[in-house]
């Protein structure tokens, strides 16, 4: 396990736009060669809009094509959520694509129901973690993040990074949830957000950030449009959870369905 050094993408994305928000993700991935893990935003290839179902990627299509190639490109995993049609369900479905062209997924299990999304995809039921230069990731989705019980560390990881289309409306909770996400789990915690207008016009600001298992804000993009980098240190985390063991007085629990 060594230091990693992972790029947060931050950008507007077109609705209803597949290859333009796949060529302009592209170019802002170019600044992120050199680094182990990039993230996308979710739904990155739409946007949350009401027809991103209409531009549904299947399993192993373009989109998958697409982060395939910018992996190997770039010799690290590439992350984000896109909306995947498999059989007659529609999931949004964040893929984590290796360099060597294999892939795990995590189907977004709490779907945002005061924007209908409950009702036009199915819901995943399965937590999921990766590995990446021998850190251990749990990748969740955007209204994910307001859910402790399905963040908890039960000490099988080290980073946890949530991909968003979190409007500026609530961005107070986003900062304070992903920052309170970190503290509780006494791990790196990453949250990668949208910036720009959707098609009913609401109003994103980004403000994609990682914190540390202190709590301490280690990046904040603000409402800026790039690829902001910034290196988590293995040192730090281990120092951390030595010298402040939480985690050894927490509560055991089981989660049912």
């Amino acid at each position: 396990m060594n230091d990693l050094r992972i790029a947060l993408i931050q950008h507007e994305i077109v609705p209803n736009n597949p290859q333009h928000n796949l060529d302009v993700f592209a170019q802002e991935m170019l600044l992120a060669k050199g680094c182990d893990l990039v993230i996308l935003p979710e739904v990155f290839t739409t946007g949350f809009c009401a027809g991103a179902r209409n531009y549904a990627e299947s399993i192993d299509g373009r989109a998958y094509e697409w982060m395939a190639r910018q992996a190997q490109t770039l010799e690290a995993v590439v992350t984000g959520s896109l909306v995947v049609k498999e059989g007659e369900n529609y999931f949004n479905r964040l893929v984590w694509m290796r360099p060597d062209g294999t892939y795990t997924h995590y189907d977004k299990r709490h779907l945002f129901r005061m924007a209908g999304e409950h009702t036009r995809y199915a819901s995943g039921n399965k937590r999921v973690l990766v590995e990446v230069r021998g850190w251990r990731v749990l990748p969740l989705v955007c209204y994910d993040l307001r859910f402790p019980v399905w963040s908890r560390n039960r000490g099988d990881y080290d980073l946890a990074i949530y991909v968003a289309n979190w409007p500026v409306a609530r961005e107070l909770h986003w900062n304070r949830l992903l920052q309170a996400r970190a503290i509780e789990n006494l791990s790196y915690v990453a949250g990668v957000n949208r910036i720009g207008l959707d098609e009913k016009h609401q109003h994103y600001d980004g403000d994609s950030s990682v914190y540390g298992p202190d709590g301490i804000e280690l990046l904040q993009a603000k409402a800026a449009s790039g690829c902001f980098i910034v290196q988590l240190s293995v040192q730090r985390l281990q120092e951390y959870r030595t010298a402040f063991p939480a985690h050894m007085d927490a509560d055991n629990f089981e989660l049912r369905d």
